[in-house]
């Protein structure tokens, strides 16, 4: 996706402190402490550049993040090597008090298909340094791609151990974060229970989240964990947003609490400035009221085409008053949009492409889930995942079929299961033809364990097309060639101790030429 000047213009609100057009006179602030405790990222690689992020915050859970309210100059550097003896490019960033003295560097000009070195400096601080992959040349050959799989990372839950891990995984090209980044509810709203008290591996700072300096609290909070920024520092992230960014199961401007839109609307800015403010993101995704320009698109070569959507935005309200009015029955879950039209038609004309493959990288399940139990006669569908808007995954459906497109993977979260299964082209077909193949993730940290999954055998005979359904923490790697798509599901023993070993659950193969599954 290509911006210009005035695009990035429009997109900022006209705030021309995001390009630096602005040089206003800066303030030599006093840092006491380490600036750098959250850490550093990269993200949303293009053949030229990336982004580069960090937040200046000393003391991250103050209000300010300990830092003067005044803005401050920060360097940055990228290099070819790591000793950084061939710096190829280097400027300075302005930490502005107003996005909470973060910093995004659109770096450009860079060569494609290489590996590169970045850090910071403020005053007499240099930040860890990280290493970030330039995207390769538009439409050249590509031998291979490593993609990770992760998110839904509650703090309570336990322990960020799949990051580390997942930071060692080898020539990594970036990490599709697939959203619930923070959790916004108070400390033990959803911590298992012992003796009727809730037990949390951790535990979270303050009450239910509402205004920007809330926001900013829970992220540095989570920011905080040493294996979280590892997992920043390996690679690039590609970061999108799903519900608990801002409340649990909201879409446009509905919220779980009925709130008046317009009062809503406060709270899901003041979330959606925070989001951009500690993610490492371009400013054609800084907060605008109305919206977020969420999605959007990014090329590997001639490989792979990766279309990142925001499922939250411009969906319709959940059916049945979110599955709580029961029975709601599979004719009900008639929810209009998911995406909106907008994004819809942007994303068929994406689809419209020679790449080798097509990732639609997106939040939440979009096969056909029948959870009922061995006792129940009736389908059981969830309302918070495509079950819930079947006309619009039907749409989905027509647009990769109207393209003749067997290339399609599709990856999702939010479940806090592992998944690997494939999108029926007729949903009362489940053992008929395919449209696509899709990865969900596990969570990070979200539920605790995890563990055996009862009535497993139910869930087998009712979802024919669903070859994984496993319940333990983890993220799933993508090794991406030509002829092949292979997709390595990890699991973790624990993550209430911060030992958990780490485990491959399964592994499958995908050929462009199908929608199907096979064991690798």
């Amino acid at each position: 996706m290509h911006f210009d000047r005035r695009t990035l213009i429009h997109t900022a609100g006209g705030l021309v402190l995001l390009a630096g057009l602005s040089r206003q006179a800066l303030f030599a602030a006093t840092i006491e402490g380490d600036p750098f405790t959250l850490g550093i990222a990269s993200g949303d690689p293009w053949p030229d550049g990336f982004v580069l992020w960090t937040r200046l915050a000393p003391k991250p859970l103050q209000r300010g993040g300990g830092m003067p309210m005044q803005a401050v100059a920060v360097a940055w550097e990228v290099a070819e090597d790591e000793r950084f003896a061939r710096v190829a490019q280097k400027g300075e960033a302005f930490a502005r008090p107003e996005l909470g003295h973060s910093v995004h560097v659109e770096v450009a000009g860079l060569k494609p298909g290489r590996a590169y070195w970045y850090r910071f400096r403020v005053g007499g601080a240099t930040s860890p340094v990280g290493t970030v992959r330039t995207a390769p040349a538009a439409g050249s050959p590509v031998d291979r791609l490593r993609i990770g799989l992760a998110g839904c990372q509650h703090w309570e839950g336990g322990y960020y151990t799949a990051y580390r891990y997942l930071a060692q995984e080898p020539d990594l090209d970036a990490v599709f974060h697939y959203g619930d980044y923070i959790y916004e509810h108070w400390a033990q709203r959803v911590c298992p229970k012992i003796d009727g008290k809730p037990n949390c591996v951790r535990e979270h700072i303050g009450d239910e989240l509402y205004s920007l300096d809330d926001y900013r609290r829970r992220y540095a909070q989570y920011k905080s964990d040493p294996d979280l920024q590892a997992a920043h520092r390996a690679c690039a992230f590609l970061s999108t947003f799903d519900d608990h960014e801002v409340d649990n199961n909201w879409v446009g401007l509905t919220d779980e609490q009925n709130t008046p839109p317009e009062v809503f609307a406060l709270r899901r800015f003041a979330a959606m400035q925070a989001w951009y403010e500690h993610m490492p993101v371009r400013a054609a995704q800084f907060p605008r009221f109305q919206d977020m320009l969420a999605y959007r698109r990014l090329d590997y070569g001639g490989l792979l085409r990766v279309h990142l959507l925001d499922t939250r935005t411009y969906r319709s309200d959940q059916v049945c008053d979110d599955g709580k009015r029961k029975p709601c029955t599979p004719a009900e879950h008639n929810g209009p949009q998911v995406l909106g039209t907008t994004q819809e038609k942007w994303l068929s004309d994406g689809l419209g492409n020679s790449a080798r493959w097509n990732l639609i990288a997106q939040q939440i399940l979009i096969m056909p889930f029948d959870r009922r139990k061995a006792d129940e006669t009736a389908p059981n569908l969830a309302t918070d995942t495509w079950d819930g808007y079947r006309p619009a995954r039907a749409r989905l459906i027509d647009t990769i079929r109207d393209h003749r497109l067997s290339n399609v993977i599709i990856a999702s979260g939010d479940y806090h299961k592992h998944f690997a299964g494939t999108v029926p082209v007729h949903e009362d077909a489940l053992d008929g033809e395919m449209a696509a193949v899709e990865f969900l993730g596990t969570s990070i940290s979200t539920n605790g364990d995890g563990g055996p999954i009862a009535e497993l055998d139910t869930i087998k005979r009712n979802n024919p097309h669903v070859a994984l359904y496993a319940d333990q923490r983890g993220y799933q790697l993508f090794d991406i060639t030509a002829k092949r798509w292979r997709t390595d599901v990890k699991g973790l023993d624990t993550i209430a101790r911060r030992d958990g070993k780490l485990s491959t659950l399964a592994s499958f193969a995908v050929t462009p030429d199908r929608a199907a599954l096979h064991r690798a």
